[in-house]
């Protein structure tokens, strides 16, 4: 494939970089010790369809002896399609993944069919619990289709999401969040977004988007949005600083998490990861790429990060070049988790550890989720590609990797 020259002078802007984080600073604190066990929720596989999109939602309370219930949201995804998805079901474990309940379908998350025969869904979905309503919420981005693949673009795309109410066993059905300037937010969505729900319990909702006219252009821009919600409606407030780069397709699936009274963003690019810190959640500083405690380059690439937070140490998890991890379609696999100095925005290299092994599959798109004070768990499927992932020993696996802490976590989210 030939390049423009203008693209190739943004491509080597990218892989150069942006000044690498400080060498020598202030050690950080030392991260909470715990322990990891790998589980597997449900293994799918049938040549066609594995259980993707997958994430974990916790119910204070509601699982065996006051433990929490864990419910975790997936979708089957056809692997002979591009992004194809199809209603969202649910796993339920009562006993901290001990055993797992069959797939549970759900009529108010399934698709739509709109007027001109194309299908509107939901995909791409965060759960977590939103404790002043009692609601475990949902959010992510519509997806249209059509003659059973992605439609075309240019099209409209907005952030959607539903809300389950434990107390009566029942989903809303799944809407679509209204926002001011529906040309700047032609095409903007949550997908795979991690979410902070501050203590008056608004949300700060990270998107990416492109507006209208830009659609065609393969660059996003991020914000992140405050937003109230009374247990059925999402509303909008406010958003924050606009950020854009101009590296190949811009900015995409931007996660927030809040670490000790401070704000951290990390942003996917084609190229490699990015990301910032802010006071407020809304407003940032200057970005930065992604890299090891001695400059090297994290190597994630083309796909997402996401946090995890202890009150006392904060954590990135990641996918990553050279971890001779070629066979994997973007490198994604295995599955790290690295402690991050909050300072000096890098990754502690003697720190990673792997979550979840490369079993030749890509791993999916992957979940974060604080089920106790206790216990964190990343959640993850392998993506049945081609016949190669099973020759390498994946079969269409869900996974939960445990991690347990050896110290409370009264603050995760």
């Amino acid at each position: 494939m030939r390049l423009s020259s203008s693209y190739r002078l943004v491509l080597l802007l990218a892989l150069a970089g942006m000044p690498a984080a400080p060498r020598h600073a202030e050690a950080p604190p030392a991260p909470p010790a715990y322990d990891l066990t790998l589980d597997t929720v449900v293994q799918f596989w049938d040549g066609t369809y594995d259980w993707a999109q997958v994430w974990a939602g916790a119910i204070p309370g509601a699982g065996k002896d006051g433990q929490p219930a864990v419910v975790v949201t997936a979708q089957k995804e056809n692997n002979k399609s591009d992004d194809y998805y199809y209603g969202v079901h649910t796993f339920r474990s009562d006993d901290m993944g001990g055993t797992w309940g069959a797939a549970e379908p759900h009529p108010e998350l399934e698709p739509k069919t709109n007027a001109d025969g194309t299908i509107l869904g939901l995909c791409d979905f965060v759960s977590g619990w939103h404790a002043p309503t009692g609601k475990l919420l949902i959010t992510g981005h519509t997806v249209r289709y059509a003659n059973g693949r992605l439609a075309p673009t240019p099209y409209a795309r907005s952030t959607a999401y539903a809300a389950y109410d434990p107390k009566t066993n029942r989903w809303t059905p799944w809407r679509q969040l209204e926002l001011p300037d529906t040309d700047k937010f032609y095409n903007a969505g949550s997908g795979m977004c991690q979410r902070v729900t501050e203590s008056d319990g608004t949300l700060l909702l990270p998107i990416y988007y492109k507006s209208k006219s830009e659609d065609r252009r393969e660059c996003y821009s991020v914000t992140v949005l405050r937003c109230a919600f009374d247990g059925e409606i999402l509303r909008y407030l406010e958003h924050g600083d606009e950020l854009t780069h101009e590296v190949p397709r811009g900015l995409c699936e931007p996660s927030l998490t809040k670490f000790q009274g401070q704000y951290f963003l990390t942003l996917r690019n084609d190229v490699k990861g990015y990301v910032t810190s802010g006071t407020d959640g809304l407003h940032f500083e200057a970005m930065r790429p992604w890299t090891f405690d001695d400059g090297a380059d994290l190597g994630s690439y083309n796909t997402m990060q996401h946090w995890v937070t202890h009150s006392s140490g904060l954590f990135l998890v990641y996918t990553r070049r050279g971890a001779g991890n070629d066979h994997v379609i973007r490198n994604r696999a295995p599955l790290f988790m690295a402690q991050v100095d909050p300072k000096r925005l890098c990754v502690l290299r003697a720190t990673e550890r792997i979550l979840v092994p490369d079993r030749g599959a890509s791993l999916g798109n992957f979940g974060v989720t604080t089920i106790s004070e206790r216990e964190t768990w990343v959640t993850v499927n392998e993506c049945m590609y081609s016949p190669e992932c099973q020759k390498r020993g994946s079969d269409g696996s869900v996974f939960a990797a445990h991690i347990r802490w050896s110290t409370p976590n009264p603050t995760g989210r």
